[in-house]
């Protein structure tokens, strides 16, 4: 019988990396500025957010589809295929 060396299969990481993408394809950090796409109603609020209004410093979520935000003093979720990198 021959022996052969096989290399180390590598071990599956638990952390899965999500990558968070805008609506035009380019990746989101956390931290980064947007713009929104359309203008947006908000649920439960009287809030309506206008078409080019900027977002700063956005906080990434478990879903990689929302990221958090503030607008004013209210902090939102938003969903990113209304959002453009600024």
């Amino acid at each position: 019988m021959i022996a052969t060396a096989q290399p180390p299969r590598p071990e599956p990481d638990n952390e899965e990396v999500m990558e968070i993408k805008d609506c035009n394809g380019n990746p989101l950090t956390e931290g980064d500025d947007v713009k929104l796409a359309r203008d947006l109603k908000v649920k439960g609020s009287s809030i309506n957010l206008k078409r080019g209004t900027i977002l700063k410093n956005i906080r990434l979520t478990g879903n990689g589809d929302q990221v958090e935000c503030r607008h004013g003093k209210s902090t939102i979720v938003l969903k990113t295929r209304f959002l453009q990198k600024a």
